[in-house]
């Protein structure tokens, strides 16, 4: 499991097997990342733990996770991601 202090493994994370997986986690790494509570950061290090499929699947918007707390930071990652592109 990532730890939280090693950012640059967490970036390294990021990079999926698809390459819309790493335009949508990247940059929420690079820009939001370190704002998060401890908490989100443990659950954001754990969404990065599940398979690609599964993560393309929630980050498109075609299923949502079973846990609630993988499925609140897809939507997070989401939100802040449009938010950050409209400026």
């Amino acid at each position: 499991m990532l730890k939280p202090s090693d950012k640059p493994r967490l970036i390294w994370a990021c990079r999926r097997g698809m390459l819309e997986l790493d335009v949508i986690l990247a940059p929420f790494v690079e820009h939001e990342y370190d704002g998060l509570s401890e908490e989100h950061k443990a659950v954001f290090r754990r969404l990065l733990e599940c398979d690609d499929p599964d993560l393309f699947a929630w980050l498109m918007g075609h299923q949502r996770s079973d846990d609630a707390a993988l499925q609140a930071m897809v939507e997070y990652i989401l939100e802040r991601n449009q938010v950050r592109n409209q400026r």
